[in-house]
């Protein structure tokens, strides 16, 4: 059955001859609120007022243009032959895995030359990657991308979805597992998960460890669904893979850090 309605215009506005694309509004809402969580809590712990607000200065470009670098990297057959659209980021294609690696390399020089304790910064900003992550996967919707392989309307509905969300879902004659929706509500209840850590008061750097492995879970089976995986090999996704290596190094990390007494602090301490 097809659908009755045209898919979303992916230019919210335009501001003279300038396009502004929903993809990028949502990106920028994801990362003013989880900034604004991340800020709050930095507060909270009694760190440097300004501290947070410094890091994410240099932490979101830095993660933003190493998502964008990490992306065209593996589609390099592509991009080699249309350079020209290497910087089009407001067009899609922009990869967790890069952005979590600028991110991360970023915070450890910044706590570095501040003093402080990376891990406690990682902490704090867990929550908010992992929402922001929730947010920011509605501009892969928008742009009807980062989608599953076809199944029928019936499926959807099933589903119990909004109707919006499945005519969005009908691309080129077919509907689609809307796989950004199972990410995205993946996500949020790993934001929810890890508010309540803050509580039970896990060691310092446990709450990033506990981010990296719950994430990683969930986009290794979700990767499984997607028909526009970076590939490694003609079978082998390069997200699913990664994705393991993280979850592994995450456990054991963990242990190692509590065998040898490198996690002796709280994470409020």
């Amino acid at each position: 059955m097809k659908s009755e309605f045209d898919p979303i215009n992916p230019v919210a506005i335009w501001l003279g001859p300038i396009p502004v694309h929903w993809y990028g509004i949502i990106i920028g809402v994801g990362i003013a609120l989880s900034l604004y969580i991340a800020i709050r809590e930095s507060d909270r712990l009694g760190l440097e007022k300004d501290l947070f607000a410094d890091l994410m200065i240099w932490a979101i470009p830095i993660a933003i243009i190493s998502a964008r670098i990490y992306y065209v990297i593996f589609q390099w057959d592509y991009y080699s032959q249309n350079p020209g659209q290497i910087i089009q980021i407001w067009e899609g294609g922009i990869a967790i895995h890069g952005a979590l690696i600028g991110a991360v390399l970023t915070a450890i020089v910044f706590a570095r030359k501040k003093g402080v304790s990376f891990w406690k910064l990682a902490d704090i900003a867990a929550p908010s990657i992992i929402l922001g992550q929730a947010i920011g996967r509605w501009g892969n919707f928008i742009n009807q991308e980062a989608h599953g392989g076809e199944v029928s309307r019936a499926f959807l509905e099933n589903l119990h979805l909004p109707t919006f969300i499945i005519d969005q879902m009908y691309i080129e004659g077919a509907y689609y597992h809307p796989t950004f929706l199972y990410e995205s509500i993946w996500n949020l209840l790993g934001f929810i998960l890890l508010i309540f850590l803050r509580k039970v008061n896990l060691r310092r750097g446990e709450l990033f460890l506990s981010y990296v492995i719950w994430y990683s879970i969930g986009r290794f089976f979700i990767e499984g669904l997607r028909t526009d995986s970076l590939m490694l090999t003609s079978s082998l996704r390069i997200a699913q893979v990664i994705s393991l290596i993280l979850i592994f190094g995450a456990l054991a990390l963990w242990f190692y850090r509590k065998k040898t007494g490198l996690a002796s602090k709280k994470y409020d301490e």
